[in-house]
């Protein structure tokens, strides 16, 4: 028992002298970078999900989406792929914040809006840099990089062999 120790004597070797910890407690804090705007006030990044390429602008509104000229109801038909949209906007509580504009080309509809999605959630981080970490932390600014594996030659497709027959 000879071995222990009280409190005081605990803060004391845990903290540093009051001198030392004012020296390290002048920590500059992290500069976000500036938002990187147009003069259109809008903000440009692009998204990729598979074949899929989108080429998304936002700028403060109403919570309007357009994709391809027309609105996000008559595009993405389904509401799965509407949810799929709408997940950078409520990880960020910016619903109905920001007006989008989509260009997106190549790839199926689910690719599409992954792309979308993708695309949105670079283009928020480019408006307003404080919002890089709930993004990243959801996993939105990562690009997925899984694709269609190739056909080989041999095999009827990527990994499928041809019917066996033994005689």
């Amino acid at each position: 028992m000879a071995d222990t120790y009280s409190l005081a004597d605990l803060k004391s070797v845990l903290k540093p002298d009051t001198e030392e910890a004012e020296v390290g407690s002048q920590v500059e804090p992290v500069a976000l970078p500036d938002p990187e705007i147009d003069e259109h006030g809008r903000s440009y990044a692009t998204g990729k999900r598979k074949n899929s390429v989108a080429r998304v602008w936002i700028k403060p509104g109403n919570g309007k989406v357009t994709v391809n000229g027309r609105d996000q109801e008559v595009y993405f038909a389904r509401p799965v792929l509407r949810l799929i949209l709408r997940q950078p906007f409520e990880a960020t509580e910016r619903t109905n914040q920001y007006d989008v504009v989509v260009n997106v080309k190549g790839g199926g509809l689910s690719g599409q809006a992954g792309a979308v999605k993708h695309g949105i959630s670079k283009a928020l981080t480019c408006y307003e840099p404080a919002l890089r970490s709930p993004l990243k932390s959801a996993g939105f600014l990562t690009r997925d990089s899984r694709i269609v594996e190739r056909k080989k030659y041999g095999k009827a497709k990527a990994r499928k062999r041809f019917q066996f027959s033994k005689r």
